[in-house]
C-alpha cells in the first residue's frame, strides 16, 4: 500500500511593522517555529533577529508578496489597520489566507477573516494559547458551539462536494432546522454537538420542517428545493483490471463512467486497487499520482480468495485468479459486497480496462495522524505551559480521565470532540487514541502533572511499539507539564535542591516487594523522596510501612510535606515531621515529600541545602557576602 500523504502544516507569516510588535512576534514564533517573520526595513534592531525578512515600500508590499504564497497571516497590529490593509486583496474565502490580528500588548488575538476554510479561527486559538489569553472568535458556529459547516469533514479527510454553502451556513447561523443525511463516514462529529442544535437526522414524519440539507455520502445528492451542501467521505475503493499499455485516459473514463452510472461521487474515491502484476503499469501509477490516491496491490492468492459475483475462467487462466477488479475492490474495502460490479470499457486505442467499486466501512484519510501527549500540570490552568495549551486547541480529539478533562474544559474549542472515561481505563484510552490517530486524526491524550511521569506517554508509546509502529506514523509529540513533585516543592520552599527520586506506592502495576525494596534503597541513600499514590480505599498499609522504613534511616525530625490537590480550589498543604506525620490523611490526590538528612524547616518552608559554602552575614549589611560564596563540587 502506498504510504498516506504527509499532512502539510499550513504556511504562516508573522507581520510586525513596529519594534514593539516585532518583540511580541518573536514570542509567538517560539510556538510557531516554521512561521516566517516580516517587518519594515526601516526598523533598526538592537539585536539581530534570525531569518527576519523586510519590506520597504509599506505594508501593502508585504501583503502583495505573502497573499498568494501563505495559508495564514498574523499581523501584530490593530484590527482596524489590518482590515484597511487587506481590503484590496480580499477575493474569495475559499482561496484567501486566514487573517489573525494581535494587539501589541499581546492581550487580544482576533480571528479577522477566513475563520473556517482559511484556518484563522484555529490559528487564533493557537496564538492565544501561546500568549495565555482568550481568543476572539466571532463566527456564528463558534458562538453556538457548532462545527463550521465548511470544515466539518476536514478532520476525517472528507472532500467537499457541490452545493450552496453560503445558504446552508446562513440557515445554521439563524438556527433554522437543518436536515442531515449521512450514509457513510465517521459520526464522531455528532457526539460533541451541544444539547441544543439545529440538526435533524430524520425529518420524515416530524412537525419541524427543515429548510436546508447537509448531505454526507458516497453518492451525489439529487437536486431539491432546499439549499444543500455535500461532503463525501473517502469510502469508495476502485478495483482496476487492465490490458498492458492501457492509456490513462481510458482508465479515467472507465472510472468516471462507472461512478456516474451509479450516482457515486468522484470525491468519495478512497484509492485504487489491482493485482500485484500491475505494480509497473504506467497509466495506473500516473492516474494515482494525478489525484493523490493510494494504490493497493494484491497477490493472486489474496484475490483468488475473494468471493466475487462475476468470476472469469479466462482471467483465471491468464493471471491465476478468477477476478482482478472485483476482487481487488473487495480486498481494499475489507468488505464482501460491491456497490458496482465489474464494468468493461475499451479505449480509442483498443486497450480495455475493467472497473469495480466497493464501499468501505471506514473512510480513508490522506492525513497522517498525530498523538499529542499532554501534561496539564497539577490542576490550575495557570500552571499549564503555553505549548500544552496550543497542543490542546490544535487537536481534533481530546481523550482523558474525566477529572482531568473537566480541569481543562474551558480551554477546549466548543465544537471539539472530547472523550472522557473513568479512572483505571488507561489501557482503553491508549488504544482508543491510537485507533483514532491511525485514522488520520490529531489526538490529544491528557495526563495530570507531566504525561511522561506516571502518565499516559509511556503506555501509549509501549502500545505503539508492540503494534509494530515504525516511529513515524502516527507522529507522536510529548508536551511536558509541571509535575506533582514540582508543584509540591514550589508550595513548600526548596526541598528538591539535592538529589531526589519519586516512588509510587500503588501496587496495581508494581509488586509490593519491589516497591519496598525501592523505599529501603532511597531511604538508605539519603534521597529526598516524593511518594505518589500514597493511599487509596483498598491500599491502606503501604503508607504505614513506608513511614516506618524512613524512620529507621532518618531522624524523627526530618521534614515532611503533605500536599493534596495542589493549585486546585480544595488545596491543602501541611509541613510536619516524620515522627508527627499522620499517614491517615493521605489519599490518591496527595503527594508526600520527605526531606533528606540535611533538610530543615524555616517558618512553613522546607529547605534542602545544595552544598554551597556561605560566609557569615556581613555585620553592617545583614546580607550574605556572595563574593565569598563558592560551589562545593
Amino acid at each position: 500500500m502506498e504510504i498516506p500523504l504527509n499532512r502539510q502544516s499550513p504556511s504562516i507569516a508573522l507581520v510586525a511593522p513596529t519594534k514593539t510588535g516585532l518583540a511580541l512576534s518573536q514570542l509567538i514564533r517560539a510556538g510557531l517555529p516554521d512561521a516566517s517573520l516580516w517587518t519594515k526595513a526601516s526598523e533598526s534592531l538592537s539585536t539581530p533577529v534570525p531569518e527576519l525578512q523586510a519590506y520597504r515600500e509599506g505594508l501593502s508590499e508585504a501583503i502583495s508578496i505573502l497573499w498568494p504564497q501563505v495559508d495564514n497571516i498574523i499581523f501584530v497590529l490593530t484590527v482596524g489597520a489590518v482590515v484597511r490593509a487587506i481590503a484590496p486583496f480580499l477575493k474569495d474565502k475559499a482561496t484567501d489566507p486566514g487573517i489573525v490580528a494581535v494587539n501589541e500588548a499581546g492581550t487580544q488575538v482576533v480571528s479577522v477573516c477566513g475563520g473556517h476554510i482559511g484556518g484563522a479561527d484555529a490559528l487564533a486559538r493557537q496564538v492565544a494559547a501561546i500568549l495565555g489569553v482568550e481568543p476572539v472568535i466571532t463566527s456564528a458556529s463558534a458562538a453556538r458551539g457548532l462545527p463550521g459547516i465548511d470544515v466539518l469533514g476536514e478532520p476525517f479527510g472528507w472532500r467537499r462536494g457541490s452545493g450552496d454553502w453560503t445558504a446552508v451556513a446562513s440557515a445554521i447561523a439563524q438556527a433554522h432546522p437543518i436536515e442531515v443525511i449521512q450514509t457513510c463516514g465517521s459520526s464522531l462529529w455528532q457526539r460533541q454537538l451541544p444539547e441544543v442544535h439545529p440538526f435533524v437526522w430524520d425529518s420524515s414524519g416530524k412537525e419541524q420542517e427543515t429548510i436546508a440539507r447537509i448531505w454526507i455520502s458516497e453518492r451525489e445528492f439529487e437536486p431539491v428545493e432546499q439549499p444543500t451542501i455535500g461532503w463525501h467521505p473517502r469510502s469508495l475503493w476502485v478495483g482496476i483490471g487492465c490490458e498492458r499499455g492501457v492509456s490513462i485516459e481510458t482508465l479515467e473514463r472507465g472510472i468516471r463512467a462507472s461512478l456516474q452510472k451509479h450516482n457515486l461521487a468522484w470525491e468519495a474515491i478512497a484509492g485504487l486497487a489491482s493485482i500485484a502484476l500491475k505494480r509497473d503499469e504506467t497509466a495506473l501509477l500516473a492516474l494515482a499520482e494525478r489525484y493523490e490516491w493510494p494504490l493497493q496491490f494484491y497477490e493472486t492468492e489474496i484475490l483468488a480468495s475473494q468471493a466475487v459475483p462475476n468470476p472469469s475462467e479466462a482471467v483465471n487462466r491468464e493471471v491465476n485468479t478468477p477476478s482482478v477488479a472485483e476482487a481487488a475492490a473487495l480486498a481494499a474495502a475489507e468488505t464482501k459486497a460491491l456497490v458496482v460490479e465489474k464494468q468493461i470499457l475499451r479505449g480509442e486505442d483498443g486497450k480495455a480496462c475493467t472497473v469495480a467499486i466497493a464501499l468501505a466501512k471506514t473512510e480513508y484519510s490522506s492525513r497522517c495522524g498525530q498523538l499529542n501527549l499532554v501534561g496539564i500540570g497539577p490542576g490550575s490552568l495557570a500552571q499549564i505551559t503555553p505549548a500544552a495549551r496550543a497542543a490542546l486547541t490544535q487537536s481534533d480529539v481530546v481523550i482523558g480521565y474525566q477529572l482531568y478533562v473537566d480541569l481543562v474544559r474551558t480551554l477546549l474549542p466548543s465544537a471539539q470532540i472530547v472523550e472522557a472515561s473513568p479512572i483505571t481505563q488507561e489501557v482503553q484510552r491508549a488504544q482508543r487514541a491510537i485507533a483514532l490517530a491511525n485514522r488520520g486524526l490529531t489526538v490529544a491524550v491528557i495526563s495530570s502533572g507531566d504525561c511522561g511521569i506516571y502518565g499516559m506517554a509511556g503506555l501509549i508509546l509501549e502500545a505503539l511499539a508492540r503494534d509494530g509502529w515504525d516511529g513515524k506514523i502516527p507522529h507522536v509529540e510529548v508536551f511536558p507539564g509541571v509535575t506533582a513533585l514540582q508543584a509540591v516543592a514550589a508550595k513548600v520552599g526548596a526541598p528538591l535542591m539535592h538529589d531526589f527520586c519519586a516512588i509510587s506506592l500503588s501496587n496495581l502495576l508494581t509488586p509490593w516487594p519491589v516497591i519496598k525494596k525501592r523505599l529501603e534503597a532511597a531511604a538508605t541513600a539519603d534521597f529526598v523522596v516524593a511518594l505518589y499514590n500514597p493511599r487509596s480505599r483498598t491500599r491502606l498499609e503501604g503508607i504505614h510501612i513506608a513511614r516506618q522504613i524512613f524512620l529507621q534511616h532518618r531522624s524523627p525530625s526530618t521534614p515532611v510535606a503533605i500536599a493534596k490537590s495542589v493549585y486546585r480550589p480544595d488545596e491543602s498543604i501541611q509541613v510536619t515531621t516524620l515522627v508527627e506525620w499522620n499517614v491517615e490523611t493521605a489519599d490518591m490526590l496527595t503527594t508526600i515529600a520527605i526531606g533528606n538528612s540535611t533538610s530543615f524547616v524555616r517558618g512553613d518552608l522546607i529547605i534542602t541545602p545544595r552544598g554551597y559554602v556561605l560566609t557569615e552575614p556581613n555585620a553592617n549589611s545583614g546580607h550574605i557576602n556572595r563574593a565569598d560564596a563558592e560551589l562545593n563540587l
